[in-house]
């Protein structure tokens, strides 16, 4: 009872901070820059709480710039206030300064201002537990995702695709943890709130979990704000401490000093990485972005190629990687072959989950999810088999109308077994050809053409079953992403054309 009341409440704060969305909207305010607003306002509020009974804790943000300075105020003066606090801001050391880097107030009606300052000064933030606090900021997060306009879905991972990824790696008080592109910082979250709720923790590993366990990069600079904020709510690293779990940067320019004992992550979709530049005419021109790096197996400008091998370097010795990849990483050639042999041979690459389509908010995205474990240098080929679980052939998801869950993904988490994966059972057999769990022996792999891992076996009903065909808006949805995709495709021929 008491779950479901908090749920309905948790709900309710969502709908009502959300409920702005449409006069901002008229006012020209996106829904990123919303989110960014709210992420400014809650913070000031939330340390105006703490600096009170029964915390009492000293603020950290200078007197005459907190939030009893404007929630009294109205029009232009609230317009004016505002903007000297988020200028005053900016400049502060720590998580402070970076969640207001640059910060700028988005909302130019003053009235919609004051609604919104309103609407947050009667909710009692601190009060809220973590869990609470953090589900209604991943909330926000999410309808920010749906957003399609906006783009912002592109670095939105399904939120059981991380918490499958995370059951899996099984992730242990102590330990590091790393997400070089981390977007919003899902899959912290799921690590945390997977140690918090699985081990006994004592004092030493609570602290080590709050300020040690996380280290990531995000690239975008409003998500960048976005993440501390959603690991601050989470209680991931401390508001006042120079130390900082996240950093704003493209984690692919250099190796870091660190080494961690799991990767978490989805790299960014779109196969290349670029950089823009005037040339000599003075128009806007882009070349790809190729990383020459000496730990590097292959130079490649294939964004997912340069990840695996990043995510491979920063792996200790016994250290462990889950990471979401598209197709093309599976059976490239060139580069992602190269990348792919160096993997089977000196990695353990024991698992790849096929994704279906449509539980992406971009479009035309045929994913898949790969797991390897680093091991000591050795002459030795360290990947022995490969096991394939595949939740895609006849598999159907919409966003709206049939949503991925948690526990349609449970029976590959079973299939892994997480806690001995050396004790797996084959759901496929001769008498069995529609299980979707299957093992592949390195000899399989390497006399295949490329080394290539794309490997289907069960039949697509759909090509051969009419009364198995999936419903309407479902196949409407899977015809929009296959042209998508086509769409990308020749985007990318035509851009090795010019």
């Amino acid at each position: 009872m008491e779950n479901n009341m908090a749920n309905e409440n948790t709900s309710a704060i969502i709908s009502k901070v959300w409920s702005m969305c449409n006069p901002l909207r008229d006012a020209g305010v996106s829904y990123g820059d919303y989110l960014e607003q709210l992420t400014y306002l809650i913070f000031l509020k939330m340390d105006d709480e703490f600096s009170k009974p029964p915390f009492k804790r000293a603020s950290g943000i200078p007197e005459g710039f907190r939030w009893q300075d404007i929630k009294n105020l109205k029009g232009s003066e609230l317009e004016e206030k505002y903007k000297d606090i988020l200028e005053k801001l900016s400049g502060q050391s720590g998580i402070i300064g970076k969640i207001f880097s640059k910060a700028t107030n988005k909302i130019n009606n003053a009235t919609i201002l004051f609604k919104v300052v309103q609407m947050i000064d009667k909710e009692n933030w601190s009060a809220m537990s973590s869990d609470v606090k953090g589900e209604i900021y991943e909330g926000l997060l999410q309808k920010n995702a749906e957003d399609i306009k906006s783009g912002a879905g592109q670095y939105f991972t399904p939120r059981p695709v991380i918490r499958a990824m995370v059951k899996c790696l099984h992730p242990e008080p102590n330990k590091t943890i790393a997400d070089p592109c981390c977007g919003s910082g899902g899959f912290f979250l799921a690590a945390h709130d997977y140690i918090s709720k699985n081990y006994n923790l004592d004092k030493d590993q609570k602290l080590f979990l709050k300020n040690e366990t996380f280290y990531g990069n995000e690239l975008v600079a409003t998500t960048f704000k976005m993440c501390l904020m959603n690991l601050y709510l989470h209680n991931i690293g401390d508001i006042y401490s120079d130390k900082i779990p996240v950093q704003q940067g493209d984690s692919l320019l250099q190796l870091p000093s660190w080494r961690v004992d799991y990767v978490l992550t989805n790299p960014p979709f779109g196969k290349k990485s670029s950089i823009s530049f005037t040339n000599e005419d003075g128009e806007e021109e882009e070349e790809d972005l190729v990383y020459n790096r000496s730990d590097f197996w292959a130079t490649s400008s294939n964004k997912q190629l340069n990840f695996v091998q990043h995510i491979n370097s920063i792996l200790n010795n016994s250290g462990k990687a889950a990471v979401v990849v598209p197709d093309n990483v599976l059976f490239e050639g060139g580069a992602g072959e190269v990348v792919r042999s160096k993997l089977l041979r000196t990695t353990d690459f024991h698992t790849i989950l096929r994704l279906p389509t449509g539980i992406f908010y971009k479009p035309g995205v045929k994913a898949n999810v790969i797991f390897f474990d680093k091991k000591p240098a050795s002459d030795k080929i360290q990947t022995k088999e490969i096991w394939i679980y595949d939740f895609r052939t006849n598999i159907h998801f919409t966003l709206k109308q049939n949503p991925l869950t948690d526990e349609v993904l449970d029976d590959f988490i079973k299939c892994y077994n997480p806690t001995n994966r050396y004790e797996r059972k084959e759901t496929w057999s001769e008498k069995n050809p529609e299980g979707r769990w299957r093992k592949f022996s390195y000899d399989e792999i390497a006399k295949r053409d490329k080394q290539s891992l794309d490997i289907f076996w069960l039949k697509d009903k759909s090509l051969t079953d009419l009364d198995n065909l999936p419903k309407p808006e479902i196949l409407a949805s899977e015809i929009i992403e296959n042209l998508q995709s086509a769409l990308d495709s020749f985007e990318e021929l035509k851009s090795k054309l010019e």
